[in-house]
């Protein structure tokens, strides 16, 4: 069933872990798609695996099919896109992601749509009058050397306007990324981001390596960018998942960033937009 926002807001249905449906206007796009049932093991790679502590909202035979215009994937992890997505997805559905799962989706899955962006490189989707500009930011998901053992990851600015040109509302989707420096040129490119969604966790594998944004790692982040809204995903879900999100609304709310929460628990939906988040 579509739901109709008002002109220049998105709609978004938090399905759980990094996984969204959201809707501007004519145009649908699905995030992350992580459909795997509480219980169910993720493939991290190197035979690491993460139990699932949780249910998704909707199953992936639930989604709208015949609306999703493309998938915008930050990176290939058992956790963003799962066997269950890749059984159940239409093989000629456009991806938008990293070189690295543009590749594997391509030649292993036979997702043959599949676009592979490097850092600032764009793509834009159209349907009907809508149109949004997705352009791949910097993401680090490892410290040092460890980078070398886990998938090349991407941020993701979606700009949403119409086929004009005029961008009525920019999304910040952050990916499994860290707080590193290479960050910094989001802030200064990108001066006024209405919506950040944050991938938080503190994912932590064995040794104790963190590899996703803890509760502190995200505040630095809302101070550094300062975004009018942020919406925290990707908490809570997986075994690995180590900083639970009371934590990053503790911390984010000792340094005066409680004003751009935007609350939106897994099967809820919330309508953003320039000035509004409801």
């Amino acid at each position: 069933m579509q739901h109709t926002s008002p002109e220049g807001t998105a709609e978004i249905l938090f399905i759980g872990n990094a996984t969204l449906l959201i809707r501007y206007g004519e145009l649908t796009l699905l995030t992350d798609p992580n459909f795997l049932h509480r219980g169910q093991l993720a493939h991290l790679g190197y035979g690491l695996v993460s139990r699932r502590l949780t249910e998704p909202a909707m199953d992936v035979a639930d989604l709208p099919h015949q609306d999703l215009d493309a998938v915008v994937l930050s990176h290939l992890h058992g956790d963003h896109f799962d066997r269950v997505a890749r059984r159940g997805l239409d093989r000629g559905l456009p991806f938008v992601t990293t070189p690295h799962a543009s590749r594997i989706l391509q030649g292993l899955f036979g997702f043959h749509r599949a676009t592979g962006l490097r850092t600032w490189q764009t793509q834009t989707v159209l349907h009907g009058d809508s149109s949004v500009r997705i352009t791949s930011l910097p993401g680090r998901h490892a410290p040092g050397p460890a980078r070398a053992l886990l998938p090349p990851v991407m941020g993701s600015l979606l700009e949403f306007g119409d086929r004009s040109g005029e961008v009525r509302l920019i999304l910040y989707l952050t990916g499994d990324t860290l707080m590193y420096d290479g960050l910094r040129e989001i802030a200064e490119r990108c001066p006024d981001i209405h919506l950040a969604v944050l991938h938080l966790g503190g994912t932590t594998l064995p040794g104790g390596l963190v590899v996703t944004m803890d509760a502190e790692q995200g505040a630095d982040l809302l101070d550094l960018l300062r975004p009018r809204r942020a919406l925290p995903i990707h908490y809570n879900d997986y075994t690995v998942f180590h900083s639970p999100l009371e934590d990053f609304l503790a911390e984010a709310g000792r340094r005066g960033h409680d004003a751009r929460m935007v609350r939106c628990a897994p099967g809820e939906r919330v309508t953003v937009g320039a000035e509004v988040a409801v």
